[in-house]
């Protein structure tokens, strides 16, 4: 019988980020800047997609030297997904996925392989869509090659009408590192990926090079000897009257639990809820968590052999600290490092930290982070006249004007897939992935304010600006605060950047002229947006 199978994809190493048929060299996937696609005729009808990471020449040159295989030349695709299958008997499956790697252009090997085993429901397409889980697994795909999968009935996975037990993810495990040729990996198990990342490492340590695990656990209901856990009454409770009447449509819960961080962003709510509806069916993620309830593998820990790091939050607010703790000293050698922060999920809070430990875990070494820069339409809104007309009104109706400003810039923001950054006292900075958007929310923004008896200036460019934790920097946007500083009331100033941008987008304009900006160099060519 052929078993349904996990799709999975990996993400190879190359000295720059691959070329794609059809696609300028040096294009780094991410939904911030592009996607690409590979030509299903190139790489077989069920190949998906290809994602990018790097290592040096040096290591590149030692690995043609070990393998004798010959140079390469220009940027190289560097990975893919497809369906591999489960079974026992899946060596003629395995054997075409490799076939179809074969047709890539000169796939990239990194000096390390990293598998990657998610908690509870996930989906490979979507979650790349969020750009703090990017930006982690990008960061760890720059000193490894990143595997990663779902998990049989989620995601692109094929679907299942039960759960699988452990021991058929631990399979599954096997056959995806098999479809890849990945013979040793690294395993970082995340959470419920936890337990099977623990299963694998102690039932294959021929297969396993080093086990991380960050907010896990070896058991997960309490016990007389587990006392640190919940109850398994508790936690069926409150599953029945948190997750699965809200699974898919409010992840305000979700949200709070297992990334506090991200809570005060209305888009991260309403992402994490269209993950939950493209990860699993809410009947699949009943049945995960009961198969979740009986999970004890503390008596298997001692047997595990391969170096192991143990990452807890102190704060964890979904699996208590003392769970990381049990874990690291239950397994010989294993390291125990606690960082501080509430967020059980590791790409909410600060991450940067733990990026560093997982890097010198497995390679010796921590690198500087380089600055994480994208391309981005920045917009400045000030009230005018805000000084004068706080005093006016005083500080009880003014506040109360304040707050129905914020919101009404927020539901805009909303609609027009817009990120806040931060509200400045009496204004707002913000990005946006694409400069038409940023417009026609800027106008919104504008009506929006009329209505409650305030007037804006606006003012928008496009340029490269770097990400740093919830804030943005950059000299794009100080030229959108000074293409702002020069709007008049009622105005959305932007950059001819901008207006060359959006050709063909039918949004009209009237020439500003050619003007100076404080502290920039050059003259800039201004525009407004005609009414």
């Amino acid at each position: 019988m052929i078993r349904p199978r996990p799709h999975w994809t990996a993400t190879f190493s190359a000295t720059t980020p691959a070329t794609v048929p059809g696609q300028a060299p040096g294009t780094l996937d991410h939904p911030e800047w592009t996607k690409r696609t590979l030509n299903a005729a190139k790489a077989g009808k069920d190949c998906d997609h290809a994602r990018g990471g790097r290592s040096s020449v040096n290591e590149r040159a030692s690995r043609r030297e070990r393998t004798g295989s010959p140079p390469r030349s220009g940027p190289q695709a560097d990975a893919l997904a497809w369906h591999a299958s489960a079974d026992e008997d899946s060596a003629d499956t395995v054997r075409q996925v490799r076939r179809r790697l074969d047709r890539l252009p000169g796939r990239g090997r990194g000096p390390i392989d990293v598998v990657l085993v998610l908690g509870f429901a996930t989906h490979l397409e979507v979650q790349w869509d969020f750009p703090p889980f990017a930006r982690f697994f990008e960061r760890i795909s720059a000193f490894s090659r990143l595997i990663m999968f779902d998990k049989r009935g989620t995601g692109l996975s094929d679907p299942v009408t039960e759960a699988p037990t452990l021991e058929q993810r631990v399979d599954d495990l096997r056959a995806v590192m098999d479809g890849a040729g990945s013979e040793r990996a690294a395993l970082f198990g995340i959470s419920e990926g936890g337990p099977m990342s623990v299963l694998f490492a102690a039932a294959h340590p021929d297969r396993a090079t080093a086990l991380i695990l960050h907010g896990a656990m070896g058991r997960t209901t309490e016990a007389p000897d587990y006392p640190w856990a919940s109850p398994e009454e508790a936690l069926r409770e409150s599953a029945a009257e948190f997750i699965a009447p809200y699974w898919g449509q409010q992840a305000d819960v979700m949200v709070e639990l297992f990334a506090p961080s991200f809570m005060d962003d209305p888009l991260t709510v309403d992402f994490f809820a269209r993950m939950q509806r493209s990860a699993a069916s809410p009947a699949m993620v009943q049945q995960i968590f009961e198969m979740f309830l009986d999970v004890d593998l503390r008596a298997i820990l001692p047997t595990i052999q391969v170096p192991t790091l143990v990452l807890h939050r102190h704060g964890d607010r979904v699996v208590n600290r003392r769970a990381g703790e049990e874990l690291a000293a239950q397994i010989r050698g294993a390291r125990y490092v606690e960082l501080p922060g509430i967020d059980h999920l590791p790409w909410a809070g600060d991450t940067e930290v733990m990026l560093g430990e997982i890097e010198e875990f497995l390679t010796g070494a921590r690198s500087a982070p380089e600055p994480d820069r994208v391309l981005a339409t920045v917009m400045f809104v000030d009230i005018v006249g805000s000084t004068a007309l706080a005093a006016e009104l005083g500080d009880a109706r003014w506040r109360q004007l304040l707050a129905a400003y914020e919101a009404a810039v927020r539901r805009e923001l909303a609609r027009s897939r817009g990120r806040e950054v931060k509200m400045l006292g009496y204004g707002c900075l913000a990005t946006f992935d694409g400069p038409a958007r940023a417009i026609r929310c800027a106008r919104a923004i504008g009506d929006a304010a009329g209505e409650i008896g305030l007037e804006v200036r606006i003012g928008v460019h496009s340029g490269e600006i770097e990400l740093m934790d919830n804030d943005v920097g950059g000299i794009a946007v100080h030229i959108a605060a000074r293409v702002a500083a020069l709007a008049s009331a009622g105005d959305v100033l932007v950059s001819g950047t901008v207006k060359d941008l959006v050709a063909g987008s039918g949004i009209p304009f009237m020439g500003r002229g050619v003007q100076r900006l404080k502290g920039i160099p050059d003259e800039w060519r201004l525009f407004a947006v005609a009414q």
